[in-house]
């Protein structure tokens, strides 16, 4: 269609050159032309230049003394007399407006500025050009009124300001352009009605009005147009009925009304008289009645739209002979009766061996989709078939249509599995099945659809796993799989998929298990939908990474622990829903801080303490806690009860009761323990192969080499604490938030320290407890030398070990300070709370097998915490007999944990 239009319009070019150079000869006649003209002329041109404010192809630079200004780029002279006949600058990316000056340009036959950015109105004293044959200044940024002295241009052929911002009606003294050929005024703010006047143009070839806001019927005077090829009058507001002369007009090969308010039937002869059809666009209107059968005889027809109509019957099985056609789309009508055969006019497209589109949805199509399918073109590109009433499975030769770019299925009776073959498909960027009643599986080979974006499967019955494969469509912006019967964990590879950004939704299914960390990849995600799973375990840390949140809905699953302070980092949350799930703890305050957070449901959940008032709190009706029976104050909308007195005091005799003898029971627990702890047997290492990413679950993410090298000055001797046989320690301050920490760097020509690094991580995985020493991230990566790295990164004890405290060497700067009984006993409740978590809490219960003063170490509030877990060992449940509970050690020769800051002899590892 393109290539016929330029074709054509190269054509008229051709033609118009001819009758400018016959009415350039009053500019010929004479051979001596007054030096005043010539004068004019140039000066017109360098009024013209000074009017540009943008020339990036420096098109101006050639408009200079140095050569006449019959030689500059874009202008043309007559050979003898040197007046300027042609200006022709299309295309050059040049900004400004055009000045009035322009009228000086008397002799003046063609004006080309198509494709730049010009600005401002079309002057008036265009109409002084009275020798115009050519206007063309479509594509620019002009605005204002069409100018009414265009009418002294009596021999304009070609008026073209297409694509432009121009305002008003159609000047009715524009009706003088009797000449005109080409009249293309499209995709401008153009008003009122389309004047009957026009009809008056015989010589009219090319009439393009589209996209305007004309409104009225369409003028029966048009029937008149004779030699009319081009008709488009889409995307206005004009009604009523198309006047049935215009389907007369025999050599229109274009056709265009769509996205009107037109109604009425087709002529059923409307093939025969248009039998030079080309394009016939009338979709996006009321049009009725059947498909007319006589298009088949518009034997040149490539594009046919009747989209959006309330067309009926059935479609014309002989359609199948307009074997040119590119584009058919039939959507959004009432074809069909929704019975088998419907489709049976698949059997035949067959034979348009170059349909590129195909839309068929939203109808009253029944029946099953025929396996002729398979034979329709392989150019096919955009296959819709979606909101009908088709049934059985999908064709497995479908995957013979390897073009594909769009399959839309949605909104049907489809059943069955879907066929693997769909794997063939390696174009396809949208594909739509939801809401049919598929089932099984989700085929793997979907994982071979790498160029996909929109993947929707929601309102099914699939089951089984997501394959991981899904992984592999790295352009996935949505993913809706909501609304099945999956099961089974959520793959880490479509969890972290950076790509999406639109939504991910897998709500309403059966999933279990942890959310995967690698949430946090979802950093330009705008929705997450997981509600109303099985999802258990804390929401991961890392899903504060995901900064372009606007919705969050996570209700309805077995989340535990607290809210994660790090969504404080989702400044642009618009709704929260928590609800029904076991998450505990205080409300956090930045949840009030959310300026854009309209919507927040927790209820359902073991809040407990005062409700914020402020931010979202601050509005009841915006908020919904219902179910915690903990939470007090708030606003008074709420009704909640008063929080009680944070302080309390208590009598020595109640303080006895309460809490000195629990506190000395757990240190006699703890002390007996210490004693007759057993010695751990040799270990067995817990799991082969290298550490990933993925191990460490909620830790941070990786810290760079650079950030290591850079925290501990290139690893200072002043900033080591200490070294053994593994690996030495260093004090380290991180530039990303200045948080002081201690990095265990590894001596990798030591044959078991990378084991032990890997090993050392597995056992810290999945362990949080304020008594247990925290790892903060690890690093595994090349250092300078290009050598292999690997460190821990642990909280920075400052108070160093309990050893030190109890048993300081001569030398030592904790000689003169005392641990107080208190003290003493708080440390003693720390360890005994540590220990506990470790045996009763953790998902696999753990024994440390070797607690002693030197591995419990003291931050700044003395605050005792657990270390070095180089000889820990697993506890696993064979069945319910005791007795057969099986243990696996993990067994470390030599701790690469954290020990506390001290000198060098203190460090030596085991």
């Amino acid at each position: 269609m393109t290539h016929s239009w330029l074709r054509y319009e190269w054509v008229l070019l051709i033609f118009f050159h001819g009758i400018l150079l016959m009415s350039m000869s009053s500019c010929l006649k004479s051979k001596t032309v007054p030096a005043l003209a010539n004068e004019t002329d140039r000066l017109a041109l360098l009024d013209f230049k000074n009017r540009i404010t943008q020339d990036p192809l420096q098109i101006m630079s050639s408009w200079n003394d140095s050569v006449h200004f019959c030689n500059w780029i874009g202008v043309t002279c007559s050979p003898s007399s040197k007046r300027v006949t042609v200006l022709d600058l299309e295309a050059k990316r040049l900004v400004g407006p055009i000045p009035p000056s322009i009228g000086n340009l008397t002799c003046l036959t063609g004006i080309n500025l198509r494709s730049n950015s010009f600005n401002g109105e079309i002057p008036q004293e265009v109409g002084r050009l009275q020798r115009l044959h050519h206007l063309n200044l479509s594509r620019n940024s002009f605005g204002g009124k069409l100018p009414t002295n265009l009418s002294y241009c009596t021999q304009l052929r070609v008026l073209d300001v297409a694509y432009n911002n121009l305002v008003g009606q159609i000047p009715g003294h524009l009706s003088s352009l009797s000449k005109l050929v080409n009249l293309s005024l499209g995709v401008n703010n153009l008003t009122g009605n389309i004047p009957a006047w026009i009809g008056n143009f015989s010589s009219l070839n090319v009439l393009s009005l589209p996209r305007n806001n004309f409104h009225g019927s369409i003028p029966s005077e048009l029937g008149h147009l004779s030699r009319l090829r081009f008709l488009r009058l889409s995307v206005n507001n004009l009604s009523n009925t198309i006047p049935p002369q215009i389907y007369n007009i025999s050599f229109i090969y274009y056709f265009s009304v769509t996205d009107n308010q037109l109604h009425g039937s087709f002529p059923t002869d409307v093939g025969f008289t248009l039998p030079n059809l080309q394009i016939f666009y009338c979709g996006g209107n009321s049009f009725t009645g059947p498909i007319p059968k006589s298009l088949s005889n518009a034997s040149q027809l490539r594009g046919l739209d009747l989209n959006g109509n309330s067309l009926t019957g059935i479609v014309p099985q002989n359609l199948a002979n307009l074997q040119s056609l590119l584009w058919l789309s039939l959507g959004n009508n009432s074809l069909g009766k929704g019975k088998d055969g419907d489709l049976s006019f698949l059997n035949f497209l067959a034979n348009c061996t170059s349909l590129g589109l195909l839309n068929l949805e939203s109808n009253n199509f029944g029946g099953v989709l025929p396996s002729s399918i398979a034979n329709l073109s392989t150019q096919l590109d955009i296959l819709i078939m979606g909101t009908n009433k088709i049934h059985g499975n999908i064709p497995t030769g479908i995957g013979n249509l390897v073009n594909l770019s769009y399959l839309g299925l949605e909104n049907n009776y489809l059943g069955g599995t879907l066929p693997h073959v769909l794997g063939k498909l390696q174009r396809l960027n949208v594909l739509y099945l939801e809401n049919n009643n598929f089932f099984g599986p989700i085929p793997s080979t979907l994982g071979n659809l790498t160029t996909l974006t929109e993947l929707y499967m929601e309102e099914n019955r699939f089951e089984g796993r997501i394959p991981p494969s899904l992984g592999n469509c790295q352009n996935l912006l949505l993913l809706n799989l909501s609304h099945n019967n999956l099961s089974g964990t959520i793959p880490k590879q479509v969890m972290g998929l950076s790509s999406l950004s639109i939504f991910l939704d897998l709500s309403y299914n059966f999933f279990i298990g942890a959310l995967p960390f690698e949430v946090g990849n979802l950093v330009h995600l705008t929705k997450l939908d997981l509600s109303k799973n099985k999802i258990s375990s804390k929401i991961p840390t890392t899903l504060g990474t995901c900064i372009s949140l606007q919705y969050l809905y996570l209700g309805g699953n077995s989340f535990e622990g607290v809210i994660p302070q790090s969504l404080k980092n989702l400044r642009g949350l618009e709704d929260i829903d928590l609800s029904h799930n076991k998450l505990f703890g205080h409300i956090p305050e930045f949840l009030s801080k959310l300026l854009a957070l309209k919507h927040l449901n927790i209820s359902y959940n073991d809040f407990e303490g005062e409700v914020p008032s402020e931010g979202i709190f601050a509005k009841a009706s915006a908020i919904s806690i219902f179910g915690n029976e903990k939470l007090c104050g708030g606003v008074q909308e709420l009704n909640l009860s008063s929080c009680s007195s944070k302080h309390p005091k208590l009598n020595w005799r109640l303080l006895a009761l309460r809490i000195i003898i629990p506190i000395t029971c757990i240190t006699i627990f703890v002390l007996l323990l210490l004693y007759f702890f057993p010695m751990c047997s040799t270990v067995k290492k817990l799991r082969e192969g290298a550490l990933t990413t993925s191990s460490f679950g909620d830790w941070q993410f990786p810290i760079s080499y650079a950030e290591l090298l850079e925290s501990t000055n290139g690893f200072s001797e002043n900033n080591l604490i200490g070294s053994g046989s593994f690996g030495s320690v260093y004090k380290g301050v991180l530039s990303r938030n200045g948080a002081i920490v201690a990095i265990k760097v590894l001596h990798l020509q030591q044959q078991e320290a990378s084991t032990s690094f890997t090993n050392e991580c597995n056992a810290l995985r999945n362990i949080r407890h304020r008594n247990l020493l925290k790892i903060f991230s690890a690093c595994s990566s090349i250092d300078h030398k290009g050598n292999d790295f690997k460190s821990l990164i642990f909280e920075f004890m400052c108070n160093g070990s309990l050893d030190q405290w109890l048993h300081p060497k001569n030398d030592e700067r904790h000689q003169r300070n005392k641990l107080s009984f208190i003290q003493r006993l708080n440390i003693a409740i720390d360890v005994a709370y540590a220990l506990e978590y470790l045996h009763q809490h953790c998902q696999t219960p753990i024994v440390h097998c070797d607690i002693k003063p030197s591995n419990i170490l003291l931050d700044e509030d003395m605050v005792a915490h657990v270390g070095d877990f180089g000889l820990v060992r697993f506890l696993f449940e064979a069945s319910n007999n005791p007795s057969k509970t099986q243990t696996l050690s993990v067994g470390l020769k030599g701790s690469i944990g954290y020990i506390p800051p001290a000198w060098p002899d203190w460090m030596e590892l085991k």
